[in-house]
């Protein structure tokens, strides 16, 4: 008797929930699922807005134009990235010639051609074979060895530069570790002021 008391109850039960549940609740079925409306998808290529990926670097808002213009370099034709390395190069730079392409050392500011003893240039070339190298790589690829673009052209595609480049790509390093690159890249026999530059740098920089 009971149990046919508990099956009365379950239909009774099934049946109200059956006719109680919103129709919103319920699954379409395929029939439905087949005549639902397509959507407009249509774009207007004349009134569409195209989106703009910026993509950011370093940059040196308070820097003067040449090192302006060597931080954008180094990153358009390299994958260094690391603000410390940058800064490193930089300050390197700063210590060898400020930035003037044109001087002979002692400070005299001359063409390339005249320029007889002592280092020459950005990095201040100063060995036969890497003052040559300059001269030789203005004249194959059409540039000019005394002006700033001419140069850094020549110091980014430099062997001694290409060897330590992959140090320079790396990333995470403080500047002083950095500074060991630069030193087998250039070779300095004074180290002056040189990473107290590359240190400055690092705090002009602006990654935007």
């Amino acid at each position: 008797m009971s149990n046919s008391i508990n099956l009365m109850l379950n239909k009774i039960i099934l049946g109200f929930l059956a006719t109680s549940i919103p129709a919103a609740c319920a699954y379409p079925s395929i029939s439905q699922l087949e005549t639902l409306p397509k959507v407009d998808v249509f774009v207007n290529e004349e009134k569409a807005v195209a989106l703009e990926v910026v993509e950011k670097t370093w940059t040196c808002p308070s820097c003067n134009e040449n090192e302006k213009y060597v931080l954008k370099e180094l990153q358009e034709k390299t994958n260094i990235s690391d603000r410390n390395a940058l800064a490193t190069i930089l300050g390197n730079i700063k210590s060898e010639s400020n930035f003037h392409a044109n001087i002979c050392e002692g400070g005299a500011r001359v063409p390339y051609n005249q320029c007889y003893s002592g280092g020459y240039g950005l990095i201040q070339w100063t060995s036969i074979g890497r003052y040559k190298g300059l001269g030789n790589f203005c004249r194959n690829y059409s540039c000019d060895p005394s002006s700033l673009e001419g140069q850094v052209r020549y110091m980014i595609n430099e062997p001694q530069f290409q060897k330590v480049l992959p140090e320079f790509e790396g990333h995470g390093q403080p500047v002083h570790q950095y500074m060991v690159a630069a030193y087998y890249w250039l070779g300095w026999g004074i180290k002056g002021y040189r990473e107290h530059y590359a240190y400055d740098y690092t705090k002009k920089m602006v990654w935007a």
